[in-house]
């Protein structure tokens, strides 16, 4: 009979918590998928790539949410079964509220264990193949941002200008400004031209202009009647270096341990999939924020769930009791902000990182000890 009832309590949970993560889940990638459009408006990328790019962000807003979600299903639901007097159930059948923590404390284990999935493999290769994806485009969207009169720098080191562009798709008195190196530069200039896709590519054709190559010692000109200038050969302005979100767990520990415990001088360096030297060029501090948040961070999972479980504890004074669901929320909420927030705390000095990772452990062993001073020590009461 137990276990029918904590199966219906849990199921309760999990409904409460899929629809309230995947309702605000849709509702940032909406929001932020407005606010990413400038992968199209800006940096030339046609909407295939902007829809693949903005899909690959889904599990890291999901894995952002789990924390406060998870304590707000269980307040709901604990709250709802209080008002509903099925609370009675439980006591009813023999189960002590010691047993009914300990069944949240468990449960909450399963989500602290899909939160982990998430942050140290889900989310870092979702968002390391929505960069690569990125990198490896083409600006196939360019056509569609040329427009008259207009300056268009959506690639880097390469302006364009067109003075008229007809419904035919021919573009007239063209400028294009391409920088080659720091003190070369390349200028050309056009009659007319038209945008041509060739196996998979861009060429701009131009007719009847000139060709100016300038550099600090001289300048070099020729005329042409007709010349492809391909635009291929050009990258999007939009970052491709690797951020710390975007790099493997396990070279985000292994540069963490090396960082702290090591001089970084006289240890081997690491290569990740960039052929690029990760932990010589990041700071301790990007480098310990991403492993907080990583695997300390959803330690805080177990920490709330019993906050929230402690609705069930109510104070014997009626002045409390007035204010007992608002300040078990006030608490639950102030844990989570401090989960945040013991973040930036944590490079001040070597005593408190090792305050900040042992914190969530701390507080669940003070949530305990608590319960020992309300009940005095006897459980058998709780």
């Amino acid at each position: 009979m137990n276990k029918l009832i904590f199966r219906k309590f849990s199921l309760d949970i999990l409904n409460f918590f899929l629809i309230s993560s995947l309702s605000i889940t849709f509702i940032v990638w909406i929001i932020q998928a407005v606010n990413l459009l400038d992968l199209v408006s800006d940096d030339g990328h046609s909407l295939s790539i902007y829809f693949y790019y903005v899909s690959l962000n889904l599990p890291k807003i999901f894995s952002k949410t789990i924390i406060f979600v998870f304590f707000i299903s269980i307040f709901y639901v604990i709250n709802k079964y209080n008002s509903s007097n099925e609370l009675i159930v439980f006591w009813n059948n023999g189960i002590k509220k010691i047993h009914f923590v300990n069944f949240i404390l468990k449960l909450s284990i399963l989500f602290l264990i899909l939160q982990l999935i998430f942050n140290l493999f889900i989310v870092p290769k979702s968002q390391s193949l929505a960069r690569n994806f990125i990198k490896e485009s083409n600006i196939d969207f360019l056509p569609k941002l040329i427009s008259e009169k207009k300056f268009i720098n959506v690639v880097k080191n390469l302006t364009i200008f067109v003075e008229d562009y007809q419904k035919t798709g021919t573009l007239k008195k063209i400028y294009i400004n391409e920088k080659i190196e720091k003190s070369k530069s390349k200028i050309i200039v056009a009659e007319s031209g038209k945008i041509i896709k060739k196996n998979n590519k861009y060429i701009l054709r131009l007719y009847n202009g000139g060709i100016t190559n300038l550099n600090q010692n001289n300048i070099f000109a020729l005329n042409f009647s007709e010349t492809d200038y391909d635009l291929s050969n050009f990258s999007t302005k939009t970052v491709t270096y690797p951020k710390m979100q975007e790099l493997r767990s396990k070279l985000i520990f292994n540069c963490f341990k090396e960082f702290f415990f090591k001089s970084f001088a006289n240890i081997e360096k690491i290569l990740n999939n960039y052929g690029q030297y990760i932990c010589e060029n990041r700071q301790l501090k990007s480098i310990s924020e991403e492993f907080y948040k990583r695997l300390i961070l959803p330690i805080y999972t177990l920490v709330i769930s019993l906050i929230a479980a402690s609705l069930i504890i109510e104070p014997r004074t009626k002045y409390l009791s007035k204010f007992h669901k608002l300040n078990i929320f006030l608490i639950g909420s102030f844990v989570i902000i401090l989960s945040q927030l013991s973040i930036k705390f944590l490079l001040s000095s070597a005593s408190l990182i090792y305050l900040v990772i042992c914190l969530p452990i701390l507080l669940i062993i003070i949530y305990y000890f608590i319960l020992l001073l309300i009940t005095k020590f006897r459980l058998n009461f709780l």
